[in-house]
């Protein structure tokens, strides 16, 4: 009893040590938006569910997340949505972002932004 406990220990340990460096690996890309006034409730809600419909036509995005600003600091610039897209490595993100269906969210999208800020990184945590 005391062998199969140790087993099932050890290979739970090796899989989270595993996991634990999967994620250290993935690439998160992180998008912030700033809508135009004219940019209503209705349309900011057709633009989230064009992006939340990426996933399904990129096969490269491994995980995706958004929500709306509520922090209190007030240093927001006006960005109100963030989005964070999860991509295995380098080369899928590279491979989303030349996507025709991501080139066709830009069209949905561009007119509408007073401002977008983009950051990508990959977790160096340990």
């Amino acid at each position: 009893m005391k062998s199969l406990f140790l087993s099932l220990f050890l290979v739970a340990a090796a899989m989270t040590g595993s996991l634990a460096q999967n994620k250290m690996n993935k690439v998160q890309h992180i998008v912030l938006f700033k809508f135009k006034p004219e940019a209503g409730p209705e349309k900011v809600k057709e633009i989230v569910a064009a992006f939340e419909a990426l996933p399904s036509k990129i096969k490269e995005i491994k995980g995706f997340e958004w929500g709306t600003n509520h922090s209190p600091e007030n240093l927001n610039k006006g960005l109100t949505h963030a989005f964070i897209l999860t991509f295995d490595n380098e080369k899928d993100r590279d491979t989303y972002l030349p996507h025709p269906a991501h080139k066709e969210f830009g069209k949905i999208v561009g007119a509408w932004l007073a401002d977008v800020t983009v950051v990508d990184f990959t977790n160096q945590a340990k």
